[in-house]
């Protein structure tokens, strides 16, 4: 009975010190849609996305044009110039395939700039946030931008203005 009573008395204490926490959030795209930089390098990533995209669909419809010519002259053909010309498209293809991987892929050029343009000004927001976290007295502080769990939110707790006035975007 005595070791019930202890852990529950443990429990309602964790809970009050968890209770007495401050509690903010912010909404990282409001911020970063007030820097001018973002929406610059927003810009940049989308005409590279689109070069690429163009790159990859010029590719692809070579890839196509090539298949369609085979089909037409495939009766013409003998079978080691068909193997050839299957062998043509099949390479032509993976070369399309590996270039598209190259560009978009988890590591492709995309990410790469992406990670370069992005990642300077996203730790300079992290950095604001844990200023303002630091000298406002907030335990937690949640970024709602892209979380579809939060369910409400009370603007009293948005600190995401303190966070644009920290960085010097009114």
């Amino acid at each position: 009975m005595k070791r019930i009573l202890f852990t529950l008395a443990a429990i309602l204490g964790v809970m009050n010190i968890a209770a007495a926490q401050k509690i903010g959030y912010i909404n990282t795209e409001t911020i970063l849609n007030k820097i001018p930089s973002y929406k610059t390098a927003q810009g940049q990533l989308e005409r590279l996305n689109q070069e690429y995209q163009k790159e990859v669909e010029a590719g692809y419809q070579k890839v196509d044009e090539l298949y369609k010519a085979y089909q037409a002259d495939k009766v013409l053909l003998t079978e080691d110039m068909k193997k050839r010309r299957e062998d043509e498209i099949i390479t032509k293809e993976q070369a399309v395939k590996e270039m598209q991987r190259k560009y978009f892929g988890q590591d492709g050029s995309l990410a790469k700039k992406t990670e370069e343009l992005l990642k300077p000004l996203q730790d300079k927001v992290a950095n604001a946030v844990k200023e303002v976290a630091t000298d406002d007295g907030y335990g937690i502080i949640i970024d709602i931008a892209n979380n579809p769990s939060v369910v409400f939110t009370n603007p009293r707790y948005d600190i995401s203005d303190k966070v644009i006035g920290k960085l010097g975007f009114n």
